[in-house]
């Protein structure tokens, strides 16, 4: 069994996805720092995790919409660049449904509608830990030029990690 890893053109359209949100990830500090957690990746699809601290809550002591907003946009960030293709919004609404407290759980569900040429469109649902949708989030997406991972050349040895 081989031991080496693998590149983008070796891997099934699932496996692209999770390699780019891991590759995604580890340079997204904003993600990293609140705490949002990949559950499940795949081709035009992601969902995140976000656990509202007490720090997230605005004057009115629920959580700020900015950072509903973020865990949608992120989300959506992660479906969207899913294969692999540097991908960014271009457009984005979203309607606020309830109010979210802190201490609840976030889960932002991105779903491609879809992808024509550059330009997608993804429905991103926010849901607490109850169920209830808290938000909707819809966003259109462009792609720019290059790879979130870069491609090896065919015939090219990888570079050692060290």
């Amino acid at each position: 069994m081989s031991t080496q890893p693998l590149y983008p053109a070796e891997m099934t359209p699932d496996e692209l996805a999770r390699a780019t949100a891991a590759a995604m990830y580890e340079n997204d500090a904003c993600s990293r720092a609140l705490g949002l957690e990949i559950m499940e990746v795949r081709a035009g699809y992601a969902r995140l995790r976000m656990a509202v601290r007490d720090d997230f809550l605005n004057g009115h002591q629920i959580c700020h919409g900015g950072l509903i907003f973020t865990l949608a946009d992120s989300t959506f960030a992660f479906a969207c660049n899913s294969y692999n293709l540097n991908t960014v919004a271009s457009g984005c609404s979203i309607e606020f449904l309830r109010p979210v407290h802190g201490g609840d759980v976030l889960t932002a569900e991105a779903v491609e509608q879809t992808l024509s040429g550059r330009t997608g469109i993804y429905d991103i649902r926010v849901t607490n830990r109850a169920g209830d949708t808290v938000a909707m989030f819809r966003g259109k997406s462009a792609q720019i030029k290059g790879n979130v991972i870069p491609p090896i050349a065919s015939g090219t040895a990888a570079a050692s990690p060290d």
